[in-house]
């Protein structure tokens, strides 16, 4: 007995049994939808009743990827679509066909300039050795669309780095930029489960100019950390000026609906440098903290 073999499993595997049902031959009984094997019958998957399942799977899916691919943390890049990189800027003014769509071109040009701080904030963290267990952290993670998505994912790509690209189903055409890892190029159809995705692994987040899908996604984070439902990380938002151009947080601290404390929940910051340090930083003092708390 000392040489005996106790087999791991003695059931097939679903792919083993998935393989074996397309051979079956064809009957009325066979042929029948109700025959199908439930995880091989999309029209079964699709149904209303089973969006609790999908919700399941969706969830599921980027996890398993994520851990193969022995992924840590990561660095989260939120910012807008529509923010041309800076060597194709003209073409945006040269588009424009009256003063107001001039003024919005130039505004966007004008942004241009953080196209290239994301390349380069995403080079910087890209460069972050793995652990002593191998696992990889601050891996670049995007939206994996173009634009500020686009300069995260391209700035990974410069220093051969993998890098993540959360993608989303859209009434018009979504393609993932061609800068993401293939095999970390995943695609969802809630938005929500997109939004648990991005944060389940972030320890920093940089949020670029943007309009809704950007705000959305921003402010989600605050909520989460000034209510306790996640520990504080480091929260950059770059370029000062936009920020208190489009949000008033001093007024919502004057209006009472907001703490004065809540607004160090995030950081201005004007250059890829500057938020690198700060993150940085925030580690260094919470690795002392730790410390002296003999953590």
């Amino acid at each position: 007995m000392s040489d005996t073999r106790v087999p791991s499993r003695v059931f097939p595997r679903a792919k083993q049994d998935a393989e074996v049902a397309k051979t079956s031959i064809s009957t009325p009984q066979t042929e029948s939808p109700a025959y199908s094997l439930a995880f091989q019958d999309m029209d079964f998957l699709l149904r209303e009743d089973l969006r609790p399942v999908r919700f399941q799977l969706e969830l599921l899916k980027t996890q398993l990827i994520l851990e193969e691919a022995h992924i840590g943390s990561t660095f989260v890049f939120y910012g807008s679509a529509r923010i041309p990189e800076p060597a194709k800027a003209q073409a945006l003014l040269d588009l424009a066909t009256d003063d107001k769509s001039r003024r919005i071109a130039e505004r966007l040009v004008a942004k241009s300039k953080y196209y290239d701080m994301a390349r380069e904030l995403a080079q910087l963290c890209s460069n972050f050795p793995r652990d002593e267990a191998g696992k990889r952290h601050f891996v670049v993670c995007s939206g994996g669309g173009p634009s500020i998505m686009e300069a995260a994912n391209r700035g990974a790509a410069d220093v051969h780095a993998e890098s993540i690209g959360l993608n989303i189903v859209l009434p018009h055409e979504q393609a993932p930029n061609p800068y993401v890892t293939p095999s970390l190029s995943t695609q969802f159809h809630y938005f929500a489960l997109r939004k648990m995705h991005f944060l389940l692994h972030a320890r920093a987040l940089a949020a670029f100019p943007g309009g809704f899908g950007t705000f959305d996604e921003l402010f989600e984070l605050l909520t989460l950390i000034q209510t306790g439902k996640i520990e504080p990380m480091p929260v950059l938002l770059f370029g000062r000026e936009f920020w208190e151009r489009v949000v008033n947080f001093e007024a919502l601290v004057e209006e009472g609906v907001v703490s004065e404390r809540d607004l160090g929940i995030f950081r201005y910051v004007e250059s890829a440098a500057e938020g690198w340090a700060v993150v940085q930083q925030f580690y260094r003092d919470r690795q002392a903290r730790n410390d002296a708390a003999g953590k």
